[in-house]
C-alpha cells in the first residue's frame, strides 16, 4: 500500500512538473493583456540621407543598452533567455514575450514575483553579490572608509573576489559592450553637421570607456538646434532597491518637435520664482543649481534598457549628477507621442471608472501633459547637496533605498503645486485650475497599478492616502468613485509638499520611512478601484517601426 501510494505521488508530481509551464502560461497570456501594443512611428520626411545614416548608428548603440540592462537586472537573465527561446510552443512564446517586457523572470507589476521558474529577485539586482547583505556592505565601508566613494559610486558593480568585496568600474565590467556602443556613436558622429551634437556623441563614446560621464552630460546640456534628442548611458537608480546607489543603462532616441518645444521657453525664466515659492524655510531653498534648464517636446523613435522595462516613460529629467545640475541645471524632455498613446489607451478609460462624474469632465490631455512637464521641472527644484551633522552630502546618499519613492513623490506633489502657481502668475488660464487636480487624480490610479512597491506607484499611494486623510479626496463606497473637494485640496497638498521638502533638506531617513510606512500602502479605496480596472490594460507596449528598418 505504501509503495503504491508513493508511486502515485510520483506520477502526480511528474504530471504537475510537465504541466507547470502550461498552467503558468494561461496566467502569462492574461498578463500580456495588461500591455496594449502601440506602433511607435516617426516622420521620415524630417530626415535627409545623412540623418538616416546617423539614426541607424544611434539605434545600434541604443540596442546595446538593452543587453547591458538585461545583465544588470538579474544574474541569470541570459541563461533564462536562452531557455525561453528554445521553447517552440505558444505557451513558451508567451512567456518569452513577457520576459522581454519585464527584462527578467520577475513581474514588475506584481512585487517582483517570479512568473517563470522559482527565482527570487535580489534587492540589489545584479549590482552586488546575491548573498551580500546591507550589513556586510556597511561594515566594509566602516572598516575601509577610503573605499566609500568607489563602493557607493553609481558607476561600479560590487563583486566578491577571493572572499573580499571589490568595486569594479562599469567601463571595465561591461567593457565589450561599451566598446561596441562607443564605436557606433563615433560612426553616428560622422553623419551629423551639427557640431554640438557631434561633440556630445564623441564625449559620450569617451565616457563609456573612461567611466567619467561628467563632460558628456555637460555636452548634452549644451546641445543647440539639434534634430535628435538622444540620451544614452547609466542614469536612474531605481533598479538597485538595496541602496539606490547603482545606475542602470538606458537610451531615449527621439526627434525634437520645434514648434511644441518653443512653447516651453517661458518656463525656463521662472525657475527661481518656483524655488522661491516652495513651502519650506528659506534656509533650505536651493538657488545654486544651474539656471540653464532647456525643455523640449519630442516624439520617441526608440527606447532601450531600463526605461523600456515594464512601464513606459512619459518624460525624463536628466542628468542626475548633482555636479552637472549645480553647473548647468537639468534638461526636461516630454515625449508627446507616448503621452497621446497613454491618455487615449489608459488614462481616460481609468478616469471613467475611478472618478466622480462631476470631476470627470476636468480630466484632459492638456492637464495630463502639463502635469508631466511640471513633474520633470520639479525634480530640479529643492534640496540636492545638503549638510547633515556638519558633513557635506547629498539627499540621495542620506535617504538610501527610500530616495526614489520620496523624490518621485516630491516631483508629483510639486508638479501640482507649481501648475497652480502658473495659474496665479497668469501663465495658464484660471479655468484650468480644476484640470490640474482632476487630471492628476486620474493619473494616481494609472500609477498605482504599476505596484505599490515601485517608486512611482508608492509615491502616488502616499499622495492619495494623505489627501484622503485630509478630506481633499472623498471616496463614495456606494458608487466606488472618488471626488475632489476643491476648497481644501491646495492646503492639503501644500502640507505634504512641506513634509517632503523638509525630509530631503535634513536627509531624515527615519522621517522618510515613517511617511512611507503610514501612507505608501494600498488603502481600501485603492484596492477596490484597482479591482474594477482589472480588465483595462495597465500600460502600452511599444512596437517600434525603426526595428523593422534596421534589424
Amino acid at each position: 500500500m505504501k509503495t503504491k501510494t508513493f508511486k502515485n505521488l510520483l506520477l502526480i508530481l511528474l504530471f504537475i512538473t510537465q504541466n507547470n509551464l502550461i498552467a503558468g502560461d494561461k496566467m502569462i497570456t492574461e498578463k500580456l493583456k495588461q500591455f496594449v501594443p502601440v506602433v511607435i512611428k516617426y516622420d521620415h520626411s524630417l530626415l535627409n540621407e545623412k540623418d538616416k545614416q546617423c539614426l541607424k548608428y544611434l539605434y545600434y548603440a541604443s540596442k546595446i543598452m538593452d543587453t547591458i540592462f538585461l545583465n544588470q537586472a538579474f544574474s541569470k537573465n541570459f541563461q533564462i533567455l536562452d531557455e525561453l527561446q528554445k521553447l517552440n510552443t505558444e505557451e513558451g512564446k508567451a512567456t518569452l514575450e513577457y520576459f522581454k517586457i519585464m527584462f527578467s523572470p520577475f513581474d514588475r507589476l506584481d512585487h517582483h514575483k517570479a512568473f517563470y521558474g522559482n527565482y527570487v529577485r535580489p534587492l540589489g539586482a545584479n549590482f552586488y553579490p546575491e548573498d551580500m547583505t546591507k550589513e556586510e556592505f556597511n561594515n566594509f565601508i566602516k572598516a575601509n572608509p577610503d573605499k566609500e566613494k568607489e563602493f557607493t559610486s553609481e558607476f561600479t558593480v560590487i563583486r566578491r573576489i577571493d572572499g573580499k568585496l571589490v568595486a569594479i568600474p562599469y567601463s571595465e565590467y561591461y567593457k565589450n559592450y561599451l566598446k561596441k556602443a562607443a564605436e557606433y556613436l563615433r560612426e553616428a558622429a560622422k553623419y551629423t553637421d551639427n557640431q554640438s551634437f557631434k561633440k556630445y556623441l564623441l564625449s559620450k563614446a569617451d565616457a563609456f570607456l573612461s567611466n567619467d560621464y561628467y563632460q558628456s552630460d555637460v555636452d548634452w546640456m549644451d546641445l543647440k538646434d539639434h534634430l535628435f534628442e538622444f540620451v544614452i548611458g547609466p542614469f536612474e537608480i531605481y533598479e538597485d532597491e538595496l541602496f539606490n546607489y547603482k545606475a542602470s543603462f538606458e537610451a531615449f532616441l527621439t526627434i525634437v518637435d520645434p514648434k511644441e518645444s518653443a512653447k516651453l521657453k517661458q518656463f525656463e525664466a521662472l525657475l527661481d520664482k518656483m524655488e522661491q515659492n516652495l513651502p519650506i524655510d528659506d534656509k533650505y531653498k536651493n538657488f545654486s543649481r544651474g539656471k540653464q534648464s532647456p525643455m523640449y517636446v519630442v516624439n520617441q523613435i526608440f527606447s532601450a534598457g531600463d526605461t523600456k522595462a515594464g512601464v513606459q516613460t512619459l518624460a525624463f529629467n536628466l542628468p542626475n549628477d548633482e555636479r552637472v545640475r549645480a553647473a548647468k541645471g537639468s534638461k526636461k524632455v516630454m515625449q508627446k507621442n507616448i503621452h497621446e498613446a497613454k491618455f487615449e489607451k489608459i488614462l481616460f478609460p481609468i478616469a471613467q471608472i475611478a472618478i466622480n462624474e462631476n470631476d470627470l469632465k476636468y480630466v484632459t490631455f492638456d492637464g495630463f501633459f502639463n502635469h508631466t512637464l511640471m513633474h520633470e521641472i520639479s525634480h530640479g527644484l529643492g534640496p540636492g547637496f545638503i549638510k547633515v551633522n556638519g558633513k557635506d552630502t547629498e539627499v540621495k546618499k542620506e535617504l538610501k533605498e527610500l530616495y526614489s519613492k520620496i523624490e518621485e513623490c516630491k516631483a508629483d506633489v510639486l508638479g501640482m503645486y507649481n501648475n497652480i502657481y502658473m495659474i496665479e502668475l497668469g501663465v495658464y488660464p484660471e479655468n484650468t485650475r480644476k484640470e490640474v487636480w482632476a487630471s492628476f487624480l486620474a493619473n494616481i490610479f494609472r500609477s498605482v497599478r504599476f505596484g505599490i512597491n515601485e517608486a512611482h506607484g508608492a509615491s502616488n499611494a502616499i499622495i492619495f492616502n494623505w489627501m484622503l486623510e485630509k478630506k481633499a479626496y472623498k471616496y463614495d463606497k456606494k458608487t466606488q468613485k472618488v471626488s475632489i473637494d476643491y476648497t481644501i485640496i491646495y492646503d492639503a497638498l501644500k502640507g505634504l509638499a512641506k513634509e517632503l521638502l523638509e525630509i530631503q533638506a535634513t536627509g531624515d531617513y527615519a522621517r522618510a520611512k515613517k511617511l512611507i510606512e503610514k501612507y505608501g500602502k494600498e488603502s481600501e479605496p485603492l484596492k477596490v478601484i484597482r479591482k474594477k480596472m482589472v480588465e483595462l490594460p495597465i500600460d502600452i507596449k511599444p512596437v517600434f517601426e525603426i526595428e523593422k528598418e534596421f534589424n
